[in-house]
């Protein structure tokens, strides 16, 4: 294979991603962590693993960011994770100088290379991490419309035991408390969930959404999800190779859409071999619109604590 993905933080997260792109084939894999030892144990476990569950790709890990040289794609996964009573918000500080140390060494090692950010608070991080690599817009960008759509997507397969993959969602907002999901976009085979579901459960469907990593946190007590957040970076991975111009939720850098400008955020984009390659701005009610522009002035505060 001659396309390179680097992934930073070998923890739960970056571990998953490794296993998930190779298990699909897309690329060698490195994984960067500053414990030393770990990357490189769970990288060598990973390549043995590779004989029966059928992949070619090599799987390597290391503590030196120079070896994230000529990586097409970087998964930011590095970053303190939230425990119980802790909100993404909380995690903004001591997560920023972490993902500010990583942006500068990937400007470095890996200057021509699209990022996708997981580490929370996720659309703050996004924001900091195109600012401090000084990279184009289309080519940093986050991972969380596309999580909390497939929990949504979930719940409604869980609701109404139907097929997972019949379902299809659309979550906007920032990746966190003020996320909007929005049952009006959402569909099972097609069909509007308003015609299979009540309004009290799409209600409550919408809540969990919202409080979809909480709940995993609060069950794990001593982390957070990570299984599904990496099978979706691995689905962001897969629409740049393969440009497949798959439309998704995504943390993106509006400049006036959604009348919201300067700040990154989710909404529907149009994912391809040149990373953001469009926003799609959707036909939102009065509501929904306010909840989304609400959802930005939240992290519009945040990023002055950051200086921005």
């Amino acid at each position: 294979m001659n396309k390179k993905i680097a992934v930073i933080g070998a923890g739960n997260v970056g571990a998953s991603c490794a296993l998930y792109l190779a298990e699909a084939n897309l690329a060698d894999i490195v994984m960067v962590d500053i414990i030393e030892g770990v990357p490189q144990g769970k990288g060598l476990d990973l390549t043995q693993a590779g004989p029966v569950r059928g992949y070619n790709a090599k799987v390597t890990g290391t503590n030196k960011f120079s070896d994230i040289k000529g990586a097409d794609i970087v998964i930011m996964t590095a970053g303190l994770a939230r425990k119980p009573g802790m909100s993404r918000e909380d995690l903004l500080n001591m997560n920023a100088e972490i993902v500010g140390s990583v942006a500068k060494e990937i400007k470095k090692h890996a200057p021509q290379s699209y990022v996708i950010v997981v580490s929370n608070p996720l659309d703050l991080m996004t924001f900091h991490m195109q600012k401090v690599t000084g990279f184009p817009r289309n080519r940093v960008f986050g991972q969380a419309g596309i999580l909390d759509s497939i929990r949504f997507r979930a719940f409604i397969s869980m609701e109404l035991g139907v097929a997972m993959t019949d379902t299809q969602a659309m979550v906007l907002g920032g990746h966190g408390d003020t996320m909007v999901p929005l049952p009006r976009y959402t569909t099972v085979a097609g069909i509007p969930i308003s015609e299979l579901i009540s309004k009290d459960r799409i209600k409550a469907i919408s809540e969990r959404t919202r409080g979809g990593g909480g709940e995993i946190v609060k069950l794990l007590k001593t982390g957070s999800a990570y299984y599904a957040p990496a099978a979706a970076t691995v689905d962001m991975c897969r629409a740049v190779f393969s440009d497949e111009k798959k439309v998704l939720p995504a943390s993106a850098y509006l400049t006036g859409q959604y009348g919201i400008k300067d700040i990154y955020i989710g909404v529907p984009v149009v994912l391809g071999a040149n990373g953001v390659e469009k926003i799609l701005e959707l036909k939102l009610n009065k509501s929904e619109l306010a909840a989304l522009q609400a959802s930005a002035k939240t992290y519009k505060e945040h990023l002055k604590i950051l200086g921005y």
